[in-house]
């Protein structure tokens, strides 16, 4: 099994070793587009954190069979077009849930402490110059009896608003699409908003927590900043495209936003005054790299050694636990239209194969049936599966 990993040095030089164990590895420190096609034309896996892989690049890699994207994100690879060509992509869920949270919790901090101006001031000198004991250039604040708004009660989401109420702030959440196991780990002291203007007119600070998605593209724009409170700051550590950068700059200016953090070094908000700009580092601990390591070790393993599919965001969820000691495994991705079941499991029968077990998910168009067999598969077997209208590829698991 060929592994190429496009961007090493986007984990920060971690320990890749696990990663290694798992097939013939190649490690490429950066990647630049043109030269995925070279690099990655006889890989199986291909693992990316930042280098984008579209419909271009995707379709002449003829061997690959699985994307790992070593972060949460999942806007650099095409997945429409990886789906089409029965390629599965995951990403890293969860692995920076911590850290990111950390970043905001500690962002917010230093923003009301004024950490940059002051630690600026005494390296000037002129603290040291100055017979004054105490200088007070900037008011300092505290998130005490303060009200925050959390855009997005994801895992992230969720963490963030705890906290904030163990600090004693007020909490407004808002998340159209909260699912039950978000809800569960909300505090219940979390006033749970329906409207997003709601949130935006009462809150002091204002966090964002959602995906990148053309749903969420720019959805912080010219109205949103309008309408909230007059002199609120504003934190995106989720993705630079969910605020509109012409329409902050203009609330930055204009005073109605006194303070923009981000950690998405874009040339617009480069330009734009009082703002805070980090270089896209707010999951970028030591502990969250060495854990998405871990966690795309363990996800590639279970899926080369049993087929099993988790993590996914092109195809259903997918576990039939350790493949059988004896026998085979056979895996099949293909399109979720009716009567592509009985096709499959009429080819088993036709050359004589007897299905131990099986399991079928869906989702979306996508589709993923694994059968366990009381005999290794064949290559009659796969050619006929193969063969099946809208078959996007066979895999022999076992």
């Amino acid at each position: 099994m060929n592994i190429v990993f496009l961007d090493e040095y986007s984990l920060g030089g971690i320990d890749l070793s696990r990663i290694k164990q798992l097939g013939n590895y190649t490690g490429y420190e950066k990647t630049t587009p043109g030269e995925i096609a070279e690099r990655c034309i006889d890989a199986d896996i291909v693992i990316t954190n930042k280098v984008p892989l579209r419909a271009e690049a995707i379709k002449v890699l003829p061997q690959l069979k699985l994307i790992c994207i070593a972060a949460t994100g999942m806007n650099n690879v095409d997945l429409e077009a990886a789906a089409e060509r029965g390629i599965e992509v995951r990403n890293a869920v969860g692995y920076s849930t911590h850290a990111v949270t950390e970043t905001t919790i500690g962002a917010a901090i230093a923003l009301l402490r004024q950490s940059i101006y002051y630690d600026r001031y005494v390296k000037s000198g002129e603290y040291a110059a100055s017979d004054a004991p105490f200088h007070f250039g900037r008011p300092l604040h505290q998130l005490y009896g303060k009200r925050w708004g959390i855009i997005g009660l994801g895992a992230i989401g969720a963490l963030v608003a705890n906290a904030a109420i163990d600090l004693g702030m007020n909490v407004l959440g808002y998340d159209p699409y909260v699912s039950a196991e978000a809800a569960w780990r909300l505090s219940p002291s979390v006033e749970h908003v329906t409207n997003l203007d709601d949130v935006l007119h009462r809150s002091d600070y204002v966090t964002i927590h959602v995906p990148a998605m053309d749903s969420t593209r720019g959805m912080i724009g010219a109205h949103e900043l309008e309408v909230a409170k007059p002199g609120c700051a504003v934190m995106n550590f989720s993705r630079d495209t969910l605020v509109d950068n012409a329409a902050m700059a203009e609330a930055l200016e204009a005073g109605r936003v006194a303070t923009y953090v981000t950690d998405f070094a874009t040339p617009e908000v480069m330009a734009m005054q009082n703002t805070i700009v980090l270089p896209h580092l707010g999951a970028s601990t030591a502990e969250a790299e060495d854990n998405c390591a871990i966690m795309a070790t363990l996800q590639m393993k279970d899926y080369l050694e049993n087929g099993n599919i988790k993590n996914s965001v092109n195809s259903p969820a997918c576990d039939m636990g350790p493949a059988p000691a004896q026998g085979g495994r056979v895996a099949v991705l293909h399109a979720n239209v009716p009567d592509m079941l009985s096709q499959i499991t009429g080819v088993f029968g036709e050359v004589g194969a007897n299905i131990d077990n099986l399991t079928n998910k869906a989702r979306g168009n996508a589709a993923y049936t694994m059968l366990d067999l009381n005999a290794p598969a064949t290559d009659e077997l796969v050619a006929k599966l193969t063969a099946i209208e809208g078959v996007h590829r066979v895999r022999i698991v076992k």
